[in-house]
């Protein structure tokens, strides 16, 4: 098995011997499904831009498939894997390529905090990128956290499981719009990438998997208006079935200012949360009476 570039890769069969003898099972908990898919590696690197001299953050790195093929695109590369077993086979197996660092450590401290370790390893300025075959179980809360950073990725491409992706590049309307939809689009432009069938990985996923590519905004709004949107949409959307004026009414704590504010920017108040584009939340978070509620 070999990346584009020529990194030499242990065939498939040595490696699963490998874990066999490392006394490995696959944990459904860690999402430990790894993609054997070449090509698929390939076209991921590819379609994420990924240029020589890039730092490239890999979480879940797992046996090393994908990453060897973003050492192979001249990338320096933070490859982060929890389980110490998969973390020593992929160094035995890659080496110590160029560019290339290795960190056993959780990406997650919980579902609102980053790993320490991890977060200490990021750029705090400048360019970068995630690239990654994501654990199912920490890709919404990851992404979210790594976008509001003070120093975001430049472009996230991970595959994920096909239902979560939907849910990122989701528009006003659609069933999968909301939350997740709304934290990340109003800092990156996201589209759907390619799909991932199971007989891709070992060992198989219930569900298919499918790329999202993110790209960040030339314009955003600022940190504070973000977080008051989140605060915002996390409530609308937790009664996204309500008119937006009964649960505007409850979450600005006053019927008439909620009323006024929707009248102000010409928005329904027979509208649903599902319904309503980025611009009129964003505009609905940057109300006088939401604002004052979120004094941050």
């Amino acid at each position: 098995m070999t990346g584009e570039g020529g990194a030499r890769r242990a065939p498939w069969s040595e490696l699963r011997e490998q874990l066999r003898a490392a006394g490995f099972r696959p944990s459904r908990r860690l999402g430990q499904n790894f993609l054997l898919d070449d090509n698929l590696c390939r076209a991921l690197v590819r379609d994420a831009g990924v240029a020589p001299g890039d730092f490239v953050l890999e979480v879940g790195a797992g046996l090393g498939f994908l990453t060897a093929h973003l050492c192979d695109a001249g990338a320096r590369v933070l490859a982060v894997e929890v389980d110490a077993r998969l973390l020593e086979i992929a160094r035995r197996d890659l080496g110590e390529a160029p560019g290339l660092e290795w960190l056993r450590a959780d990406a997650l401290a919980g579902k609102h905090r980053l790993g320490e370790e991890l977060a200490a390893g990021l750029p705090r300025e400048g360019s970068w990128r995630l690239v990654a075959n994501l654990p199912y179980s920490i890709s919404a809360p990851l992404l979210c956290l790594l976008a509001e950073r003070e120093s975001p990725p430049t472009s996230m491409s991970v595959l994920l499981q096909r239902e979560v992706a939907q849910r990122i590049v989701a528009s006003p309307g659609d069933p999968s719009w909301g939350l997740l939809s709304i934290r990340l689009q109003v800092l990156y432009e996201a589209r759907l990438g390619r799909s991932a069938a199971p007989a891709l990985f070992w060992p198989r996923p219930e569900v298919e998997s499918a790329c999202a590519h993110l790209a960040l905004r030339a314009e955003a709004p600022c940190a504070a208006d973000r977080r008051r949107l989140s605060a915002l949409a996390g409530g609308l959307f937790g009664r996204r079935r309500q008119a937006v004026a009964r649960v505007l009414g409850d979450l600005f704590d006053s019927r008439p200012a909620a009323e006024q504010a929707l009248e102000t920017l010409s928005i329904d108040p027979r509208a649903r949360a599902e319904t309503l584009p980025m611009e009129s939340l964003l505009a609905l978070a940057r109300s006088e009476a939401w604002r004052t509620k979120n004094l941050r």
